[in-house]
Formats: C-alpha cells, structure tokens, sequence
C-alpha cells in the first residue's frame, strides 16, 4: 500500500483524486471513486442550483460512507452564479474537502476554513500554486499541459511543471495532467507528487453518467486526437478534436474574431446535451486530454484504481530497485 502526505492528511486510502469534471461529477461516478478509496469531487456547477447540490451530496452519501469532496469552479459567466450559496450548502452538509478552481479561493476560504473544510486548489503554474499556498489552501492540484480542461497560457507539461511545484511548495501537491495507469503514478510520486488527479480516465468507467459513444470515443482515441483552443481568447482549453472543436479553430484564427464568434458552438448547455446525454460526440465539444492515448478499455472504477496502484506497487517495490547496482 502507497501513504503519502496527502492520503494522511485528506483520509483515504489511495493517493488518486477524481477532480471535478463539469457535466461527469455526479452521485454516481463519485460514490463509485470513494468506494474504491480515492477522493472525488461532485462537480457544484453541474447541478443547476444550490439545492439540487444538497440532494446530490445526499445522493452520494447513500452510495458510500467514504470521503468525497466538492468542486467549486470559480469563472466570469454569462449568468451570474450564486457561489455564496454553493458554498453554503458544502459547508450546511458537513462536507470535509473542497476543490477550488479557476478564480483566485481567497474569497471563500474564510467561510471554508471556520467551518474546517481542507481545500485543495487546481492551479496551472508555480506563481499561482504559490499565491494559493499563501492564501491558507492545504494542497494544490497542478495541471500539466497534457490535461483536458484549461491548462493555461504557459504550455508546461507535467514533467517540468510537477518537480518544479514540489521544490517550491511545503504544502502536498497533486499532480494532474496525462495520468490513467500505475507507471504515471509511480512517475508522479519520483517526481515528488503526493497524489494524482484523474479525468479522462475515469470518464471510461462503466460508472461515469455519460453515454456510452462518449466512453468509446475515449477508448479510440490516441494522443493526437486534442486540439487546443480559445488560445486568442486567453482561455486555452484542450477538447477531443472533433467536427464543433476544428470549426472553433477556424473562426478563431480569422483576423479580429472575438470569443462572440463561437460562443454558440462552445456553449456548455450544448456539450452536455448533445454529446453526454445524446452521444452525438460532433454534436458541440467533447473535454478530455492526452490520456486517452493511454486508456484502452471502459472498466468499473474500483478496476481502474486497484489496477493503477497495483502496477504502481510492482514498479515502485520491485523493477526499478532492481534496476540499482
């Protein structure tokens, strides 16, 4: 069994965190993660208000009476969201872990804190992991290149960007970007990592709520199949290159296009919709990074974790000692 600072510190038993994932985070795939003692975090965003994130955090209670978190995402939106009530109703349901993302968490660290939630902060670049640190968070989760989502505007990948995050914090960092298998763990924790976050992998879970041509859209795609966008709107985000994802690349390099020019293609509402529920996976954009060239089957997620960690185990206790002379 791996311990590191971070299962110590945040109760589980495996050093994988399913961080919040909009539109995936749900009741059912999070009490599946704790089940498997990693943490996950239910994405607050995905339930349309305050109130359905209350009975969603009750939902997953009644899967699993293991640790799981919340994510609070943390961006300039078209709607306003009421973020105090979000945060109100984690703290109202005793939740114990909070994920923060996007937007600086100084604002609601006060009210996290007194009620003694651990938050963790997804950053995507030492300066930012270290403004975090100096703000109170108790770990940082720090996003390679190679991950889905927004990896912001530097370009490092995980190989740089980990070591050079642990040299610079004292608090457990989670390395995120390109993980699915039990080499990439082992790598992360010789890299110094106390733990890493998984997206892509688990959305090929047979409990992921999502439509099964999305988990096979993942299963079949290699390394290659992303494509990095909104880069001139200084929003990088990775997406799976698909039909939605190559028109937003060809308006947004015109001359003068502004984010107006492909809001309608990029709308979350769209993606959920067309592509989760219906699995038209061209159908608006499809988030997922460079780890799906590493997946190669959609298996139960206690599979996936004791897999990762079984092989971290082997590769950690067995091949490379052996490799000392």
């Amino acid at each position: 069994m791996i311990r590191t600072p971070f299962t110590a510190l945040f109760g589980v038993q495996h050093p994988v965190v399913c961080g919040g994932m909009t539109g995936y985070g749900t009741a059912p795939l999070i009490g599946a993660v704790a089940e498997a003692g990693a943490l996950g975090m239910l994405t607050a965003l995905t339930q349309p208000s305050p109130e359905a994130l209350a009975r969603e955090i009750e939902r997953t209670r009644s899967l699993t009476d293991k640790p799981f978190g919340v994510n609070l995402t943390i961006l300039p939106t078209i709607h306003e969201v009421p973020y105090a009530e979000y945060r109100a109703v984690v703290v109202e349901s005793g939740i114990t872990v909070v994920e923060t993302a996007g937007s600086s968490p100084v604002p609601h660290l006060p009210h996290l804190k007194a009620a003694g939630v651990r938050v963790i902060h997804k950053a995507t670049s030492v300066r930012h992991a270290l403004a975090a640190e100096r703000a109170g968070v108790d770990a940082v989760s720090i996003d390679g290149f190679e991950c889905a989502g927004h990896p912001g505007p530097d370009d490092v990948p995980g190989l740089v960007l980990i070591p050079a995050a642990v040299r610079a914090l004292s608090i457990p960092v989670i390395a995120s970007g390109g993980f699915a298998t039990g080499s990439g763990m082992a790598a992360a924790l010789a890299l110094g990592a106390d733990a890493v976050n998984m997206g892509t992998r688990f959305i090929a879970t047979e409990e992921a709520p999502v439509h099964p041509r999305v988990k096979d859209r993942v299963v079949a795609s290699s390394e290659t199949d992303t494509v990095v966008i909104f880069r001139p709107f200084r929003n990088t985000a990775r997406v799976v290159r698909n039909a939605i994802a190559e028109k937003i690349a060809t308006i947004e390099a015109r001359p003068g296009a502004t984010f107006a020019d492909v809001a309608e293609l990029a709308a979350g509402a769209r993606g959920r919709q067309n592509v989760l529920v219906e699995g038209d996976v061209d159908g608006g954009l499809m988030w997922a990074g460079q780890a799906m060239g590493l997946i190669d089957s959609v298996a139960p997620v206690r599979e996936v974790v004791a897999t990762i960690m079984a092989d971290a185990e082997e590769l950690l206790g067995r091949r490379l000692p052996g490799l000392l002379a």
